[in-house]
Parts: structure tokens; C-alpha cells; sequence
């Protein structure tokens, strides 16, 4: 088999490894510099095509994980990033600011807290004031704390998992709106959790369900604009999302290894689905969340 060949015909078994991730901890956000074994974003592995070549994108939880993959992604295809996170994923988000320079692309670096609705507003007013102009919307950001008893899920928790996952997302989102022309998108992070909620992340789960019905609804309700709105949903991700609380750490020498493919995705293996709903490739497909979870069976 050619060299290019083998760049473009590979096993999805294997095209990754199986990782078995130490039992592990780090203070919730967590980082992906500190995450063993280390997630590939694609620094290495993504290679563009030109698709958003002249494009603009604001995108949330963009210093890590899947965030981090959609951003480089997004620069490889020719898009301007502006990059939101929390002040303390600094050290994350400055490496990735750097692999979109790299790219040949500007990057822009918007730190702050999305549970506060003056923010959201801010940030968008700041990602348009520096890139000149947005076309694409990424809401990415997400808290995710597994709790093993019922019992144990608090209101703070409760709250604060909603302010972030869903209200964030609307707000951001209704600030961004009138900025978009026609031939926008808006691409919401979903996940598995909304069709197979785990009983460890209830709050979670609630709100992944929330984004999918956001994502349906506000897809019919700007499609005559002309812009589109759709959803990814992966399934089980190697992010830092998992060792900062999101999963009890018992389970993670295990993590993925349930799938039909028999391992857990690479955050690289998320972002072809978001180039694809951001360019105009996918010009008819609306209200639509794409599942990327290894072949486990969604309703």
C-alpha cells in the first residue's frame, strides 16, 4: 500500500491505540498538559482541505479536548479562531493559540466564565471586534461531574452544571445571532448522555438533552436567515474531562473500551464532523446532531 494510501484507507480499530489511562485526578477544569495519556488533537494528524478558507469562528471550551481539535481543525481548513475559556486553562489554550499561528491563521485569546451572562455577551462583542466579523458559532464549553449516589447531587451542582451546559449556550448564542450573516453556523455540543444518560451524570445528561431540542427548534427558527444550526454528539472522548471529576476513577483503565470499536475516540476524531456541519458542504442539513461515539446505537 502507497504512503497515501495509507493517509487515506486506514482501520478505525486501530487507527488510534487502545488506551488503558491511569487512575488519575486534577482539579476541575483540568488540563490537557497535565493529561496521561496525552489526547491527540490533531497537531500531528489533521490535514485540511481548504473548506473554511476566508472564515470566522467563535468557539467555546476551545483550550482543550474537543474544543482544541475543532479550533485546529477549523485553522487547517483557513478559519480565524477566536479561542473562549476559563482563565485558569490558560497554559492550554496559549498551545493551541500557537498551532493556529502556526497554521498561518489568527488566533484570539477571549478568557472568561460562561455562567455569567454579562460575560457571554462580552465575548461575543469581543470575538466580532477582533476578527472583523463571525460566521461560525461553536458552543463547546461543558462542566461534567459524575455524583455515584442521587442523593448526593446537590442544588449548587444541579445549578451549575445547567448555567454552563445549556444557559450559556443560549446566551452566547442569542448575542451572536444578529452578527451572522446568511451561510452562518452554529454548531452545539451535544453527547451519548442525551439518548443513554449514565445514572452518574444525571445533571449532565439533562442538559445534553436540553441541546439537542435547542439545536432542533432554533435550526427551524433561523433556517429562512440562512443560517444553520446542528449539533455533534461524541460518545465516550479522551479529554480532561474525564480525570477532573467527570468520570469515577475506577472506571477510566476501561474508558471506551465498551464501544463496537473497542476503544475510546481521539478528540481529532470529532472535528471532521463539525468541519462538515461549519462548511457549506452541508448547506441542507439542519437541526441535525451527528453522532461520533465508535457505533453505539443512538434512537
Amino acid at each position: 500500500m502507497t504512503q497515501q494510501n495509507q493517509l487515506t484507507f486506514q482501520d478505525p480499530v486501530h487507527r488510534f491505540p487502545k488506551i488503558s489511562p491511569p487512575k488519575q485526578d486534577q482539579p476541575e477544569p483540568g488540563l490537557d498538559a497535565d493529561l496521561e495519556p496525552t489526547p491527540d488533537r490533531g497537531e500531528e494528524s489533521y490535514v485540511g482541505t481548504g473548506r473554511l478558507v476566508g472564515r470566522h469562528a467563535l468557539i467555546t471550551g476551545a483550550d482543550s479536548g474537543i474544543g482544541a481539535a475543532v479550533a485546529i481543525a477549523f485553522a487547517r481548513e483557513g478559519a480565524d479562531v477566536a479561542l473562549n475559556y476559563l482563565p485558569s486553562e490558560e497554559e492550554d489554550a496559549e498551545h493551541v493559540c500557537a498551532v493556529i499561528r502556526d497554521a498561518g491563521q489568527r488566533a484570539v485569546l477571549l478568557p472568561g466564565d460562561l455562567s455569567d451572562p454579562s460575560f457571554c455577551r462580552q465575548l461575543v462583542h469581543d470575538a466580532v471586534a477582533e476578527l472583523g466579523q463571525l460566521d461560525i458559532l461553536v458552543n463547546n464549553a461543558g462542566r461534567q461531574i459524575a455524583v455515584e449516589n442521587f442523593e448526593d447531587l446537590s442544588d449548587d451542582q444541579w445549578s451549575s452544571t445547567f448555567e454552563t451546559n445549556i444557559h450559556g449556550i443560549y446566551r452566547v448564542t442569542r448575542a451572536a445571532v444578529p452578527h451572522l450573516p446568511p451561510g452562518s453556523s452554529i454548531i452545539n455540543s451535544t453527547s451519548i448522555q442525551a439518548y443513554d444518560p449514565s445514572p452518574v451524570l444525571l445533571d449532565y445528561a439533562a442538559t445534553k438533552g436540553a441541546i439537542n431540542n435547542f439545536t432542533k427548534g432554533l435550526g427551524q427558527h433561523l433556517a429562512p436567515r440562512g443560517i444553520r444550526v446542528n449539533a455533534v454528539a461524541p460518545g465516550p472522548i479522551w479529554t480532561v474531562l474525564q480525570v477532573s471529576d467527570g468520570q469515577p476513577k475506577e472506571k477510566l483503565p476501561v474508558f471506551g473500551h465498551d464501544t463496537p470499536l473497542g476503544r475510546a475516540g481521539q478528540p481529532t476524531e470529532i472535528a471532521p464532523a463539525f468541519v462538515f456541519l461549519a462548511s457549506s458542504e452541508s448547506s441542507y442539513v439542519i437541526g441535525e446532531t451527528l453522532n461520533v461515539n465508535g457505533g453505539r446505537p443512538t434512537p
